[in-house]
């Protein structure tokens, strides 16, 4: 991976560069062996460019880029070094008086003089060192045969894609489309079996887990079974972790301490005489069925299991019923996969490239995978035929290099990112198979590791959500599809598997122990897959280490030896989520190279102060600790803190001056506090501290009514923080608490102060008293989700339908609202100059949950329409859940709302009739409204779904519907509609109608 290098070998010699006119380094008198060193590296440089292709063919050059690359990752390292051993020396140094204090304290000033020549002895040996090693490596033969190779190397420049929102047509094809609707009624055919198995078969990347997926997704399905669970079944595996999953899944409670034997009992006890339906995704070993899962199943009333997996031998031993084989695509099916996935709606426009596109499926070896992936390549190409030639000339090159479950297009795929993002692909691999992966996580890591290349006039974290983008829109990260907004993703496991070859000597996926330290010594990232309760490493007492990365199982609940922070002292990234960490050791402070560090989940109640020496450290993030209550003083200290995680801890006492960390731009659960006299500590931050925090992206302030009202003379504290996106104020909860008028008047002046700036993309209210002036304002231009949760005090909606780019609203707990009218469209006379003006012209998705007094929804006074008004032009679902007093929806919604695909109605108990939704077109769902008489005129729904709504009358006009979701108590309601409705779509579609009674 000459690219990969090239990028480190590049980084370092721009550091180097930063830092030889640093301060630090001036006084610790390195300067001229650093120069060496850049020069060095510098001629390293400019001979990389053909190392990669030759890397695969032969081992001399494997060798000579994995000496070449240990040395790199040594220069890096010395910069830090270099940088903290100079900065102990500066007098005005935050971290260096401690320091003094200890090494000179009894000393004579000619003694500390000695220190201090002795620190730039050691540095400089170091260095020179490393030159040597350079030098060396030079030398080799294989240095002078790059060095009269052709110079080829691509620029690593990268600007994202025009579109990082490639749409995705209906790619699975009538194959799969067909299959899956057979195998689901073969699900419900065989529905009383007592343990009925199907086995879906076929090799990686074919399509396997897609097919399980439209089995598992549909409605039927999941209204069928008591209990559903979906669990991805990874090589290496630990009973435990696989028997918590399917328990989480079926909403069964579990303790942090569980043995596989407890854990077998509870889910014995949660399915006894019940349904179950259970996906067991990519499986490799059939105890995982036999041996674990079947006996403590075996007492529910009826179970279902679907198998996917690449073993035929799989189906037989677990006894398959049935076994579904997925082939391999036929190469016209494939051809019209790969212009689809290019987001090209018809054949012809790509007709004259047939031909050498049909050569290139082939080369797929008929993976719909591999298609998807390298048609990103081909779209980005254009439509050129000696373009997509070289394309196909790259496939060849490199398929006889790779695993054989790994194809050339994969590669290709790889080949053809820019430099910056290929490091960050091969990343993603260090999360363990079929781990769901956060976005904020991943970049965070990305930017610890120093992959992002710096941007003009753009944070390293929104560059680094840029690269992410990129990954997704060229199929390499998958979006996980039950978080908004492409919030998570997942790696397949063939480009995974991709990953994990091209990082075979830096990247260790499994239990530590099993690490001999030989090969210790050549991995730089860990992430422990372990079925031990304590997480330690081999003879780390006598070996250092040179570990980047060290990620422990966020799926079980493992004990950190303390010999960790210890034995890894060249340490970027720590992630200890989830893990039982109970303390923190002073010597954290020897891990000078830290940049992120993840406690997240533990059971820590204090850090020490030493933590203030990490001045490399990026990341602090401290959310969910619920023992944890103060921070120390030292926090302050952290000079190049971005980021630093609150939310869900309990935090009581903050040291004074957050607002020192100029670098942060990422705080979650910033308590605020009242005013104090003391200056080292109080109970939560003062607002103040905002104004010097420029660099804020994302926010989340806590018990703001406690705050005091700024002065009228600060104006407001965030309108000026350009990359400012997520917003988040919260009140504290008041229980039984009146507000006074003073509560009120104190409020809405701070939140005046809270003006957000333009550039804010989410927006989230919690508990306010009211609403302030500016969220109803044009001036948040690039607002797109706004939430608005347990306005209890509200007797409103704010106006907030001027917004130009919402696209999600949620109303949450607003129970003094007793009415929503025209106020919520942001209009009023004079208002509008154009011709016609829009209210919510980008809202797609409209959620308003648990409000128990609201009675009234319109969006105009009386009949009257509001002038030249276009209302929810892009609406497409909305989901009104437990509003018991709601008597109507408003004509506007039902005649306007033009593009509504789906209307979710829950616990409307008042609702009599739901009519007139002439473009209502994908789903109906209704259910728990006792007052329901008439359902009329849904002439465009294909799904019906109708649920204990036991006054129902009438369902009429809705000739469309190819699917009918009911209760079986609801056959017997007055108006004898059930059988009438049957048999119109029966008349109409036939066997193809899709119905499913509900038990009572």
């Amino acid at each position: 991976m000459a690219t990969i290098l090239d990028i480190l070998v590049g980084s370092c010699i721009e550091k180097l560069g930063e830092i030889i006119t640093d301060k630090a380094i001036l006084i610790l008198g390195v300067q001229e062996e650093l120069k060496e060193l850049q020069r060095r590296a510098n001629i390293i440089h400019k001979s990389l460019n053909e190392a990669e292709s030759m890397r695969m063919e032969e081992s001399a050059v494997a060798e000579w880029y994995s000496q070449l690359r240990d040395v790199m990752y040594d220069v890096d390292d010395i910069i830090d070094i270099a940088r903290f051993k100079g900065s102990m020396l500066l007098p005005d140094h935050p971290s260096s008086s401690s320091s003094k204090s200890t090494d000179c304290c009894g000393l004579s000033v000619l003694s500390c003089c000695f220190c201090h020549i002795r620190t730039r002895h050691e540095v400089a040996l170091m260095i020179r060192s490393i030159n040597k090693k350079i030098e060396n490596i030079s030398k080799d033969k294989v240095f002078f045969e790059l060095k009269s190779a052709p110079h080829t190397r691509n620029g690593s420049v990268w600007t994202p894609s025009k579109t990082t929102n490639l749409v995705e047509p209906n790619l699975v094809g009538k194959k799969v489309q067909k299959a899956g609707k057979e195998l689901v009624h073969l699900v419900l055919k065989n529905y009383g079996m007592k343990a009925y198995k199907i086995a879906i078969v076929g090799t990686g990347g074919v399509g396997k887990t897609t097919l399980a997926q439209k089995i598992f997704n549909d409605a039927k399905i999941k209204q069928c079974f008591n209990k559903v669970a979906w669990v991805c079944v990874s090589r290496d595996y630990s009973d435990e972790s696989l028997l918590r999953e399917v328990l989480q899944q079926m909403n069964v409670a579990l303790e942090q301490y569980e043995s596989r034997a407890m854990l077998q009992s509870k889910l014995k006890s949660a399915t006894k005489d019940k349904s179950f339906f259970l996906v067991l995704d990519d499986v490799w070993k059939s105890d995982t069925w036999t041996g674990l899962l079947r006996v403590p199943l075996h007492t529910a009333s009826t179970g279902i299991v679907v198998v996917t997996t690449r073993q035929d031998t799989i189906s037989l031993e677990i006894g398959a019923d049935h076994t579904h084989r997925v082939d391999l695509m036929e190469v016209d099916e494939g051809w019209e996969l790969l212009w689809k996935s290019m987001n090209i709606d018809e054949e012809k426009k790509v007709g004259h490239l047939r031909d050498i596109g049909i050569e290139i499926v082939r080369r797929c070896g008929g993976l719909p995978l591999a298609i998807t992936v390298i048609a990103t390549v081909l779209a980005s190409k254009g439509e050129e035929e000696n373009k997509w030639r070289k394309v196909l000339g790259k496939i060849e090159s490199s398929m006889n290099n790779l695993p054989i479950e790994i194809t050339g297009s994969l590669y290709t795929s790889y080949d053809d990112l820019p430099h910056p993002l290929q490091q960050c692909f091969l990343y993603c691999a260090v999360f363990p198979e079929d781990e769901t992966i956060f976005r904020e996580d991943l970049i965070r890591m990305w930017v610890a590791e120093g992959f992002i290349n710096k941007q003009e006039d753009q944070l390293l974290e929104d560059t680094a959500e840029d690269y992410y983008d990129e990954l997704i829109y060229r199929n390499l990260l998958q979006p996980a599809g039950i978080y908004f907004d492409k919030r998570a993703c997942k790696m397949h496991d063939l480009l995974r598997k991709l990953a994990c070859y091209l990082s075979r000597e830096e990247l260790f996926v499994a239990d530590p122990k099993k690490l001999g330290s030989n090969t210790m010594r050549k991995v730089r990232r860990i992430s422990v897959v372990a079925q031990k309760d304590t997480v330690s490493l081999h003879r780390m007492y006598e070996e250092q280490y040179k570990v980047r990365t060290f990620i422990a199982s966020k799926n079980e609940s493992q004990r950190v030896d303390e010999v960790l922070f210890k034995g890894l002292t060249y340490l970027r990234v720590l992630d200890l989520t989830c893990s039982i960490v109970q303390s923190i050791p002073s010597y954290i402070s020897n891990l000078i190279h830290l940049r992120l560090l993840d406690l997240d989940g533990t059971d820590i109640s204090c850090l020490p102060e030493s933590i203030g020496v990490l001045q490399n450290l990026q990341t602090l993030n401290l959310q969910r600790c619920k023992a944890l209550h103060n921070l120390p003083l030292a926090v302050t200290k952290l000079c190049n803190l971005r980021r630093l995680g609150l939310d869900g801890t309990p935090i009581t006492k903050v040291p004074v001056g957050i607002g020192r960390l100029k670098f942060l731009n990422d705080l979650e659960g910033f308590p605020i506090g009242g005013r104090s006299d003391n200056t080292t500590t109080q109970d939560g931050w003062n607002l103040e501290e905002l104004e010097h925090l420029s660099q804020l992206r994302n926010l989340k302030m806590i018990k703001l009514e406690r705050a005091s009202p700024c002065s009228s003379s600060m104006g407001s504290l965030l309108t000026d923080k350009k990359y400012l996106k997520v917003l988040r104020l919260t009140c504290s909860e008041r229980m039984d608490e009146v507000c006074s008028e003073e509560d009120f008047r104190n409020i809405e002046i701070i939140f005046e102060h809270l003006t957000p700036p333009r550039n804010l993309e989410e927006l989230v209210i919690v508990r306010f008293f009211g609403y302030p002036t500016w969220l109803g304002s044009t001036h948040l231009s690039s607002l797109k989700y706004v939430k608005l949760v347990d306005c209890k005090c509200c007797m409103h909606l704010p106006p907030i339908g001027q917004l130009p780019s919402l696209k999600l609203l949620r109303v949450e707990g607003a129970t003094n609202v007793t009415k929503i009218g025209p106020e919520l469209l942001g209009y009023c006379e004079g208002n509008f100059t154009q011709k016609e003006a829009v209210a919510f012209p980008k809202l797609e998705v409209l959620i308003i949950v648990d409000m128990p007094n609201w009675e009234e929804w319109s969006f105009v006074e009386g009949d009257e329409q509001v002038p030249r008004m276009q209302l929810l032009p892009c609406l497409k679902e909305v989901s009104i859940v437990r509003c018991p007093k709601l008597r109507d929806l408003p004509r506007q919604l039902r005649h306007e709302a033009s593009k509504l695909e789906a209307l979710r109605i829950i616990g409307a108990n008042c609702l009599k009739t739901v009519d007139d939704f002439p473009f209502l077109s994908g789903k109906f769902y209704i259910s728990g409204c006792e007052g329901l008489e008439r359902i009329s005129n849904l002439p465009r729904v294909r799904q019906l779904h109708l649920h204990d709504c036991p006054n129902l009358r009438c369902v009429e006009e809705v000739a469309n519907f190819e699917r009918l979701f009911l209760d079986e108590s609801m056959q017997d309601n007055p108006g004898g509609w059930v059988n009438g409705l049957l048999e119109q779509g029966r008349q109409r579609l036939g066997d193809d109608l899709d119905v499913y009674m509900k038990p009572s």
